[in-house]
């Protein structure tokens, strides 16, 4: 298994690259998906100078969390259901996976500090993905206003699994147009300068295309 600092400044010069090719110059966070990686692996992931580490799974978060504490910041990726929300909301940092309002109410129920959370959009339109269809979602960010512990720190979704890479390319620069259209709503609680999309296969046209985090687990990590 190759050292995920070797991994990581193969990843880093690929966003470079990526950065280079395109016009915009947004800084880019790569998100350590440690979801199926021991905690040792985790470890080596903060080594190497990560600190953003994405997991899926309550147990596999906690477990983690356990015994890395306060060293990374924990990004929750996976889809949330409402009756696990009081395990992991005040353990993470950000949520990827804000895509109902009965979730929403549970996380301001149960959280005891603000969650940067990414609302999921599945400009797709695959049925076997989960998030908010594209017109459905300014209505649903609009109508959170109400609740105090959640911000709208920008929008993630998933490419198909395809490899058109017009395809992909489209379903990202779909997720920025829409960014661009909750940010000229000046929401106080949505600032949604975020965008989470790109995993190990198609980070590079996600980072072309204005992603600033990046979701990678295989090529980093294992």
């Amino acid at each position: 298994m190759a050292k995920i600092t070797e991994n990581l400044q193969f990843i880093n010069e690929k966003i470079k690259q990526a950065k280079n090719r395109s016009e915009k110059k947004q800084d880019v966070t790569v998100i350590a998906v440690t979801k199926q990686v021991t905690t040792e692996r985790a470890f080596e992931a903060i080594e190497a100078g990560l600190i953003h580490l994405g997991e899926n799974r309550p147990e596999g978060l906690l477990a983690k969390k356990s015994e890395i504490n306060n060293q990374a910041k924990w990004h929750y990726i996976g889809s949330l259901q409402s009756r696990k929300v009081k395990q992991v909301i005040n353990e993470i940092d950000y949520l990827h996976s804000l895509d109902r309002f009965s979730l929403a109410e549970e996380i301001d129920k149960r959280a005891q500090k603000t969650i940067n959370c990414f609302v999921q959009a599945n400009v797709s339109g695959e049925e076997s993905k989960h998030g908010l269809n594209r017109d459905e979602v300014i209505p649903f960010i609009e109508s959170l206003a109400e609740f105090e512990h959640i911000r709208i720190v920008g929008l993630m979704t998933m490419a198909p699994n395809t490899e058109d890479e017009e395809i992909i390319r489209n379903v990202f620069r779909e997720l920025k147009n829409l960014q661009q259209e909750v940010v000229k709503l000046n929401l106080p609680f949505a600032p949604c300068q975020e965008l989470s999309m790109g995993m190990s296969n198609d980070y590079e046209i996600a980072v072309e295309e204005g992603a600033t985090f990046v979701r990678i687990g295989t090529a980093l990590v294992g």
